[in-house]
């Protein structure tokens, strides 16, 4: 009798493990696409912040004049921030990309000075763009405005299509880890449904035989958001490794997110398909017991 008490303790513990250790790589999985979903829009953000409209001045155009309309393009609500290039600025750099000297060639400076405007993500679209340009034109000092039609419209387009694949990809996989951690618990409190029937017919409340499979669910959910957690970070600890300061994955404000939605989904996963899971016991007629 001992030995085949034991035997059904060590089948409970391998049970517990085994759901503890699914509903771990699930909840990894999910954090793993949140990081990319919400990186992937930081990432957008970033490459959109980078497309800068050139707005050429005019010859004539007096310093003081310049600082001022660099003051009035600061104050915009589109406009993250503007730098002024002059001449010999904007020499100075050609010669870097060109690597030769072409003003002592030419025997001239033929650059404009020109103020270079980067504007907020949300505004950074073809529509914005167009509209900004017209503004810019209708300016006195402005000679003319540029700025990468093709590159934006493509950038924009891209990110679309990169977004919605991984909020797709994200929401399946959402219902693969809601599916699989069910099942899981299901077949936990399924090895158990003898226990739940034998508490039943000694007259304990559904309250009372529902509240330990309810602690068990949630520590089971607890213990395995608090490994995937660990798993995660010693996975972005690598990964940064690998890029070698490309990219990092330090935003705490991204990753306190993820957290605390892998927290919360294991806890609420594992509650309510215990608690189905024991209802459904609940409710089985003996007979059934055995199918």
């Amino acid at each position: 009798m001992q030995g085949k008490d034991h035997t059904i303790q060590r089948k409970l513990t391998t049970s517990y493990l085994t759901s503890v250790v699914s509903i771990t790589l699930v909840l990894f999985l999910l954090g793993i696409a949140g990081i990319l979903m919400l990186n992937a829009r930081k990432l957008s953000n970033y490459v959109k912040e980078n497309i800068g409209i050139s707005v050429y001045l005019n010859d004539e155009a007096r310093e003081v004049d310049i600082f001022t309309l660099q003051k009035m393009l600061d104050a915009k609500k589109s406009v993250k921030e503007t730098r002024y290039i002059t001449r010999e600025k904007a020499a100075e750099e050609y010669q870097r990309e060109l690597g030769e000297d072409f003003v002592d060639f030419l025997g001239y400076n033929p650059l404009p000075s020109s103020i270079d405007v980067k504007l907020h993500a949300p505004y950074a679209n073809p529509d914005s763009f167009a509209v900004l340009e017209k503004e810019f034109r209708s300016y006195p000092l402005v000679a003319d405005v540029a700025y990468q039609k093709d590159l934006v419209y493509a950038i924009n387009l891209n990110i679309r299509k990169i977004s919605i694949a991984i909020l797709a990809f994200s929401i399946l996989l959402f219902i693969i880890a809601v599916t699989l951690i069910n099942n899981t618990i299901r077949l936990t409190v399924y090895a158990k449904r003898f226990i739940i029937r034998t508490m039943q017919l000694v007259g304990a409340h559904h309250y009372l035989i529902r509240r330990p499979f309810l602690i068990k669910g949630l520590t089971q959910g607890l213990l395995a958001a608090f490994f995937a957690i660990l798993l995660l970070i010693a996975t972005l600890y690598i990964a940064e490794k690998q890029l070698e300061g490309l990219f990092s994955f330090r935003d705490l404000n991204i990753l306190s997110v993820v957290f605390a939605f892998m927290l919360v989904t294991g806890l609420l996963i594992a509650w309510f398909s215990t608690l189905f899971s024991v209802n459904k016991y609940l409710k089985m007629k003996t007979d059934n017991l055995y199918t």
